[in-house]
């Protein structure tokens, strides 16, 4: 009877999981659908450029997102290329874009005549569309922002470049059409890219064809469940989702249900080794390890619920979009693969099957397997080893200050060569690098002609104008007038943020009712924004951390001491990001966002590692003694969690096939502090701190009074 009841309860799993993953799959490829990737939209409301931005909405009646066609032939504009140029220009409106639909539909704004440059060598013409209309769909997969790009690329091909013009479509649009390519095909190729690269190393791990796909499918089954609920929750802007948290999401599922698989597979194998029923060995390793995988689970959860804080739209989207995450990972790993595993039994494990010899790990200790090893040496000289490892760990953490995050081109962030970025950079070679993306100043009406005084004195400011048009005067709404401003430099680099930064100091003296924002104001204030959310959310992630350590271990000392490893390990992977960043991969710099990001994965993620080890060595301790628990736990989980770890790195670097830099720099760096995690600080450094403080370690448990 208790065998049929445990049949039926696997059924019933493995039936449940089936319809939920029916229903959860297909939701996964529509994630793009309910993204969101203007930064504007992800700046506070007190702002200054999201005030600006919704004053400067009054004085137009639509919102424009403008695409430049820039033109240019190197021996100079003809008569005929203005010709053709304005043939182009007529036909604009009747270009298809697809399902019937006409660019003409979207224009914010009638096609104005081009502009020509000072030498003469090119024509900067500015199509508007209406930005709130940018996301439409005009068939499947294809929506306004894309099609009009796509649609004006296919006209300048057919019309102008066979003249022997050069001709770009760049400009916001431009660069934002690109990105929709960039991160086109993330639901598959990255998604594919992950679970390749997993599959293969558990097999290599478990030497067994069919444990690698249960694993697998655990973590395509916890994908599907979160994105169930991830998906109407964007969809009714209950959260945010972007391209990159989409991304991340798809990583943190695949790499935290695989580690979560890694840790039960392992204990439920070993139990097979003194159980001859796989339903009470099941019990067994499943109660031995639900403890860990759900601290693990709940540490990565709180820590990403931290992100809440953040004033930034994009960081705070991410924290429950990854909690999510992270649950259907966890529950996908406690509940579908235990079914999977009870359902195959101990065949599961082919060709190396488990038998009842009663032969456990722990009898590795001071053996001469690589794990025996690494912990009879940290039993023989533990003081030794964690002053060599923290020395080696500061050493590279002292390159942490040469770390650069404030900011990079929007040409920077695309790392294969883009029409739009060099069409950005050719425009700079003909008109003011400011020109199409100018700065805007809200002022009081009366202060307008002061305004645009300072402004044209402030170093690295080109123009500024309060007049619609020459000879117009200027318009004013509710007593206020905009003033745009053209900066000498690129509009969306760092060094066009400072003048920016500056101008408003300087604009502050005129009146405090004077306001700035535009496309650079809002860069600065991203980078504002991320910067005060470093100051406040990595603290409160560490106070979570310490908690959640101090209730699970019930020891003041070992989760002072976890959290102070994690956090030196994550200082000396920022220090070595920064050397390979800057002197190998000549990177130019980093979104500000960048080691927030950072910091919650490899602290909140990397803790995980020395969780599973300290809850086998708190077990271990209670049967024979603190010090013989540390090296009995070590040798015990060394293999399964190093494998973790190179798991978890593996798939944080299947991001990097995405050409975006700030993905690609994420990847490198959870990567590689993953696996100085798991190679260093849980397999030397935390084991031989906690061997040399000895039973004090549990301190103020009872295990501290321990012998």
């Amino acid at each position: 009877m208790n065998r049929w009841i445990w049949r039926a309860g696997i059924a019933a799993v493995l039936i449940g999981w089936l319809v939920l993953g029916s229903l959860g799959g297909p939701t996964v490829g529509r994630l793009s659908e309910v993204q969101q990737n203007d930064n504007a939209n992800f700046l506070p409301k007190a702002a200054e450029s999201t005030l600006v931005a919704d004053e400067a909405a009054k004085f137009t009646d639509s919102k424009a997102l403008p695409y430049f066609v820039l033109v240019e032939r190197e021996a100079g504009i003809t008569a005929d290329d203005l010709s053709k140029l304005k043939a182009f220009q007529e036909k604009l409106p009747t270009l298809d874009l697809g399902a019937g639909e006409k660019l003409g539909d979207y224009l914010a704004a009638p096609v104005t005549q081009a502009i020509p440059s000072a030498d003469r060598k090119a024509l900067l013409l500015t199509v508007q569309i209406d930005s709130d209309r940018a996301e439409e769909l005009v068939e499947e997969g294809r929506t306004v922002l894309y099609a009009v790009a796509d649609s004006m690329r296919t006209g300048i091909a057919q019309d102008l470049t066979p003249t022997g013009l050069q001709v770009y479509v760049t400009g916001p649009g431009g660069v934002l059409a690109d990105f929709v390519v960039a991160f086109s095909g993330i639901d598959g190729i990255l998604l594919g890219v992950a679970l390749a690269v997993v599959f293969v190393i558990l097999l290599i791990v478990y030497r067994s064809p069919i444990l690698p796909i249960a694993v697998l499918l655990t973590a395509v089954l916890g994908l599907a469940l979160a994105a169930l609920v991830v998906y109407p929750l964007a969809k009714n802007g209950v959260l945010e989702l972007n391209g990159q948290s989409q991304g991340i999401l798809f990583i943190l599922v695949v790499g935290a249900a695989t580690d979560y698989s890694l840790l039960l597979v392992s204990r439920y194998k070993e139990e097979l080794h003194d159980y001859e029923s796989k339903y009470e060995a099941m019990r067994v390793a499943w109660r031995a390890s639900i403890e860990p995988i759900a601290a693990s689970a709940a540490t990565v959860i709180l820590g990403l619920l931290c992100l809440l804080l953040s004033q930034l739209g994009s960081t705070k989207g991410l924290g429950p979009v990854g909690a999510l995450g992270i649950a259907g990972a966890l529950i996908a790993a406690m509940t579908f693969l235990p079914a999977v595993l009870l359902a195959f039994g101990r065949r599961i494990f082919w060709p190396s099957i488990p038998r009842v010899d009663h032969v456990h790990s722990s009898d590795q200790v001071g053996g001469r397997k690589l794990w025996g090893r690494v912990s009879g040496l940290v039993g023989r000289r533990p003081r030794r080893v964690w002053v060599i490892t923290v020395v080696a760990l500061l050493a590279c953490a002292a390159f942490l200050p040469t770390f650069k995050a404030d900011g990079t081109t929007q040409g920077d962030l695309f790392l294969d060569e883009v029409e739009s970025v060099t069409g950005q950079e050719q425009l700079a070679k003909h008109f003011e690098a400011g020109a199409g993306t100018p700065v805007q100043i809200l002022t009081p009406a009366d202060r307008a002609d002061q305004v645009v005084q300072t402004a044209t004195k402030v170093d690295g400011v080109g123009t500024a104008s309060a007049a619609v048009a020459p000879g117009v005067p200027p318009k004013v709404v509710d007593g206020k007038v905009l003033v745009q401003a053209t900066l000498k430099v690129p509009a969306d680099s760092p060094e066009a943020t400072k003048v920016v930064e500056h101008l408003r100091t300087e604009l502050d003296k005129v009146s405090p009712d004077v306001l700035v924002g535009g496309n650079t104001a809002i860069n600065l204030d991203v980078l504002d924004a991320a910067q005060r959310d470093l100051r406040v959310i990595i603290p409160t992630i560490l106070a979570v951390i310490f908690v959640v350590l101090m209730l699970l271990l019930r020891s003041f000392t070992a989760a002072i001491l976890l959290v102070a490893a994690n956090v030196l390990s994550f200082g000396a992977t920022v220090g070595v990001s920064a050397l390979m960043f800057n002197h190998v991969f000549g990177f130019p710099g980093a979104d500000p966002g960048i080691p927030l990001y950072a910091f919650v994965f490899l602290v909140a993620l990397g803790i995980d590692y020395s969780i599973f080890l300290m809850t086998r060595v708190r077990e271990e301790s209670q049967r024979q003694g603190t010090r013989p628990g540390i090296l009995v736990g070590l040798a015990v989980t060394g293999g399964v969690i190093t494998s973790a770890g190179v798991v978890l790195a593996a798939t944080f670097s299947a991001l990097a096939v995405l050409p975006i830099l700030f993905l690609v720099q994420i990847a490198f760096m959870v990567a590689f502090g993953v696996l100085l995690d798991t190679t260093v600080v849980r397999s030397l450094l935390v084991p031989a701190l906690s061997h040399d403080i000895g039973p004090k370690v549990w301190w103020p448990s009872k295990l501290s009074k321990q012998e």
